[in-house]
């Protein structure tokens, strides 16, 4: 049996799929709403941030600024136009699978950021990946400005975020996506490099270097073996024989 055009059961695991992301992730805006006001926004203004902006790496850099004063402006806009760079990247990615127009168009636009885009390209068939996509990104959208709402009005009272582990919560979905993809030790070799990578920058640099950088590397690492791979297929010619020679 098939719903939507996907077989059932392929339905019932996308699903899954972006809705444990969705709430994974939609669950870390907590953090966002008690450092919003904590930084001197009121609730308002805090939740307009998610509502409008949408992009967590960006909105805790401007929160940043808010809260640091303007001389930490530079490497805060640094970081959010480097974090910026990504969507842009993964909107080229999409815009041929998703297939879109018009106001569905600006609605993909503005749910296109890591998760959805991860949980996307994650699917082995169009149908599973446009399912996954706005599945995905509107589950984190609706979760991440409510939870935005909920931090922002419970303010201080909830304490340190990461206390409650919410500061793992995107990163825990983020390898529960990776790790059923590591098939292979040339997928596990990369995952390692680009790792080792981020780890290496990320007490030198500003947030969303080392993201970057290891993505970078990984993608380097990743055309080498093709690469190779092709320059060693050489073309066999075909047999001649005496009958097929004119003369």
């Amino acid at each position: 049996m098939t719903a939507g055009g996907l077989p059932t059961e392929e339905r019932r695991v996308v699903v899954k799929e972006a809705l444990s992301v969705g709430i994974a992730t939609g669950a870390y805006g907590i953090s966002f709403g008690a450092l919003g006001v904590a930084s001197g926004l009121d609730v308002w203004q805090t939740c307009a941030l998610s509502l409008l902006m949408f992009t967590g790496g960006s909105q805790f850099a401007f929160i940043g600024i808010v809260s640091a004063g303007l001389h930490a402006a530079p490497a805060a806009i640094a970081a959010s136009s480097l974090l910026g760079i990504r969507n842009g990247l993964y909107a080229l990615e999409l815009t041929q699978l998703l297939g879109v127009r018009g106001a569905r168009r600006l609605a993909a636009a503005h749910i296109t950021i890591d998760e959805s885009t991860a949980v996307a390209v994650s699917q082995s068939h169009v149908k599973a990946a446009r399912l996954g996509f706005w599945l995905t990104g509107v589950t984190v959208f609706a979760l991440w400005n409510l939870t935005t709402l909920v931090g922002a009005l419970v303010g201080n009272a909830l304490g340190d975020p990461r206390a409650w582990g919410l500061d793992a919560a995107a990163c825990a979905a983020f390898t529960a996506l990776l790790w059923p993809r590591l098939k292979s030790r040339d997928a596990v070799a990369i995952a390692v490099v680009a790792a080792v990578v981020a780890v290496l920058l990320a007490p030198a640099t500003p947030p969303g270097v080392p993201v970057i950088v290891a993505a970078l590397a990984a993608f380097i690492a990743w055309r080498r073996p093709r690469q190779a791979a092709q320059g060693a297929e050489v073309e066999v010619p075909g047999d001649t024989t005496e009958s097929e020679v004119q003369p």
